[in-house]
């Protein structure tokens, strides 16, 4: 019942309504269309500064190359109700979804119930009614997370992979399950999806406009473009960042802390399951989240859907993905 909001307001666009679309889901139609017409996915500081100013901050695509998928349909096939990017996140959604539920399944009670809870919570409920560019992004960290607990780990870095070259939302949880493999004796499996597909990603724009990359990428969701990003949420990061003096610098700072406590504690005491895994990066992304300079309250769902999942993860017949404790594999590979 939750798509079913999305697929109407899919159809009334495609009927000529233009108010039925959060920003993001033409800027990553635009980004299919260049990657299409140009080789990259990004318009250059100067294609975006020849915009008319009410259209620069659409000219931004603040995410990782291989967020262009979804808008690769409407690019290809022409504007219809099927391929609005919207619908294509949502069938990867459920896709990934459907697939971590029926990995899990023989080994655990709880997966249904897991997927249940993450999706009727109020922040998560919105914004898969609604089409986030988020939903697959988190989806597909769910099904890496659920793969690497029964074993499965270079299918986890393929997961998880895709989704780190789409949003960098996702290197949190390529940095929880790159460890995680390694201490179970699993990381030449995982390590090679994990790190090398968003790499591979990045390439293509690489080479066509270097630039053009790091303007969109870098440089605008740190406060550096030609437009303020909107992802102004009242959180600790954004008020410390807006109203002391220094405050970005401050921001920045106490967020380079967090993640160094977060990865000291990750080295010190690194996960030996799956569902361990799962609340680091709850935990993790929760901390990065409040202390970041710009964020939106939309992004508390990767945190909250993490940590009602992990529980599914603690399997009943199997311990394919944990060491033992006295393993030092950790330090070994």
């Amino acid at each position: 019942m939750a798509l079913l909001p999305l697929v109407v307001e899919a159809v009334q666009r495609a009927g000529g309504r233009t108010d039925r679309a959060q920003e993001e889901v033409p800027v990553v139609e635009a980004m299919g269309k260049s990657l299409v017409e140009h080789g990259t996915p990004y318009l250059s500081r100067a294609d975006i500064a020849a915009l008319p100013i009410d259209e620069r901050l659409l000219g931004y695509r603040p995410y990782q190359p291989g967020m262009a998928i979804f808008g690769l349909p409407r690019a290809l096939a022409g504007d219809h109700w099927w391929t609005d990017a919207r619908v294509w996140f949502a069938i990867t959604a459920v896709l990934a979804v459907g697939l971590a539920v029926a990995v899990l399944r023989p080994f655990t009670p709880f997966p249904v119930r897991a997927i249940q809870a993450a999706t009727v919570l109020p922040v998560t409920a919105l914004t898969l009614a609604t089409g986030g560019d988020d939903i697959p992004v988190l989806a597909l960290c769910l099904l890496a997370l659920a793969l690497a607990a029964t074993g499965r780990f270079a299918w986890a870095g393929v997961a998880v992979g895709i989704a780190a070259a789409a949003k960098l939302f996702a290197l949190p949880v390529v940095a929880v399950l790159v460890v995680l493999a390694v201490v179970a004796g699993r990381g030449r499996r995982l390590i090679p999806f994990a790190v090398g597909l968003p790499i591979l990603a990045l390439i293509p724009p690489l080479l066509v406009d270097f630039d053009a990359l790091v303007e969109n990428v870098l440089r605008f969701p740190l406060g550096h473009g030609l437009v303020t990003s909107p992802a102004q949420s009242p959180f600790p990061g954004y008020l410390v960042a807006q109203h002391l003096p220094g405050g970005r610098l401050l921001a920045a700072a106490l967020l380079g802390a967090a993640a160094l406590v977060i990865g000291w504690l990750l080295l010190r005491r690194p996960p030996r399951d799956a569902g361990t895994a799962a609340l680091f990066c709850g935990w993790g992304l929760l901390a990065a989240i409040l202390l970041m300079p710009t964020t939106r309250f939309g992004y508390l769902l990767y945190p909250a859907a993490l940590l009602v999942w992990a529980p599914a993860l603690v399997l009943r017949n199997r311990t394919a993905s944990s060491a033992p404790r006295h393993d030092t594999a950790l330090y070994r590979q």
